[in-house]
């Protein structure tokens, strides 16, 4: 029973939560992008810009989800699959409703009676077992599972309803069209056709059918008073750069190349080349692309971010210098920016330039947090400064982050032995020390060595 209970309990958490697995691809243009096109959305679903976060999943599926707290996960094949800005707003309006209507936390209204039905069918199948009827006692039980499999995922669809429902409601306040999100599920749909619609159990499904979706929210979208209202001009070509350098990015370099030849002299095409050059292990071809994209615009920063990216990651620091960091002053010291432009400072191995990292990277940390390799590189940066208490409490950061609770404890507690008592770098090496220690007495087998 306990196997067949874990079973079903397994089946329930990979409907409710989506494989992390996938890894985040962190990238300063496109998250300023999402955080931009949303922020009148997130306003009209009464949250606050400043709250909702957005993070970009390396998977070339169709998706986007949230699990919990207010960020929205939009996976790389969402972005490549789309034809627009618009479309992805519409995506983002969707996810939006979950995080407004508290979906994920309310999950468990449609666990619980799935798990009723299911721990009833096993008792009374057991009970039919146990009378003699073992073949009558496995179907009862069969059938249970998939009587609670049905109940769970009709609640689920009822959730994604409700979230179009929301995101329709949300686009009309903030003045958005809708057309992008019908056009979107019109891809879907067209996915479905091509799998066979004569496949899909619609009553099988997390989410109801695209055509279904479709026809329930025309009617709304078509008599907003924004449905023709045209999109949003700048929005649409940072959208084509986004997506330009992520397939770039992501997908191999061959297949770049196809979609956006030698002969394209776009800014798109430059952007893409750039990347998959780049992939390729062809520097000069790399760099040559991305001068292209400082030519075209010399003081874009996400162009002097690529270039000087190229430059680092091809061996020549020094070089990286000047366009990371035009790129961090331009960005108004960007994180993501600021972290490269701390890398390349290290990477010249001059140690001249180790005080204008730390100083850098200090300020990158203090405004992102949770970025594991700027906390790498500061602690490097204090490493090779000699200053090796705060070198411990970098490694402590990038620990805790991680989930290594024991080397965070260990560490921390070293930053406090060479850090001022009660110092600003002290108190947080205590609040590492103290939350490390207090998960390993509250989880004692997850720690105990092996």
């Amino acid at each position: 029973m306990k196997r067949t209970l874990a079973a079903f309990a397994t089946a329930i958490l990979i409907w409710t939560q989506p494989a992390h697995a996938q890894s985040l691809l962190r990238d300063a243009e496109t998250e300023s992008l999402f955080h931009d096109m949303s922020a009148p959305l997130v306003k009209a679903a009464g949250l606050n810009p400043r709250d909702v976060q957005f993070a970009l999943v390396n998977d070339d599926s169709i998706n986007a989800f949230v699990i919990g707290g207010q960020t929205v996960y939009i996976h790389s094949g969402l972005i490549q699959a789309a034809d627009n800005a618009n479309q992805v707003q519409g995506v983002i309006a969707h996810e939006l409703g979950h995080i407004a209507d508290g979906h994920i936390v309310n999950a468990g209204a449609g666990t619980r009676p799935a798990m009723a039905i299911y721990l009833l069918s096993m008792v009374l199948g057991i009970a039919a077992a146990a009378a003699g009827a073992g073949e009558a006692g496995m179907g009862v039980m069969a059938a249970g599972q998939q009587a609670a499999l049905g109940k769970f995922l009709a609640f689920t669809r009822t959730q994604e309803s409700t979230a179009d429902a929301s995101a329709v409601k949300y686009l009309n306040a903030a003045g958005i069209t809708g057309k992008g999100m019908l056009s979107f599920f019109k891809t879907l749909q067209q996915q479905e056709y091509r799998y066979g619609l004569n496949n899909i159990d619609p009553f099988m499904q997390t989410h109801p059918l695209s055509g279904e979706r479709i026809q329930t929210m025309t009617a709304d979208i078509t008599a907003s008073p924004a449905y023709n209202k045209p999109p949003d001009p700048a929005l649409q070509e940072r959208f084509l750069r986004v997506k330009a350098k992520l397939i770039g990015y992501v997908n191999p370099p061959q297949r770049t190349l196809i979609a956006y030849p030698e002969s394209d002299k776009s800014i798109y095409a430059h952007y893409a080349r750039a990347y998959a050059y780049h992939k390729a292990g062809y520097p000069d071809k790399a760099d040559a692309e991305a001068e292209a994209l400082v030519k075209a615009a010399p003081h874009d920063p996400y162009f002097l971010e690529v270039k000087g990216q190229i430059l680092l990651e091809a061996g020549k620091p020094a070089d990286a210098l000047a366009p990371l960091r035009e790129a961090t002053d331009l960005s108004r010291n960007n994180p993501l920016i600021a972290t490269t432009f701390g890398h390349a400072l290290i990477a010249t191995e001059n140690k001249a330039n180790l005080p204008e990292a730390i100083k850098v990277l200090r300020s990158a940390v203090a405004r992102d947090d949770e970025n594991p390799f700027a906390w790498y590189q500061l602690g490097t940066a204090y490493e090779q400064s000699g200053d090796e208490a705060r070198a411990a409490l970098a490694t402590a950061e990038t620990a805790s982050m991680n989930g290594d609770m024991r080397t965070a404890a260990y560490s921390a507690r070293a930053a406090m032995a060479g850090i001022p008592k009660n110092t600003p770098d002290w108190i947080r090496a205590q609040d590492i020390a103290m939350t490390a220690q207090n998960d390993m007495n509250d989880n004692p087998k997850k720690y105990k060595r092996k």
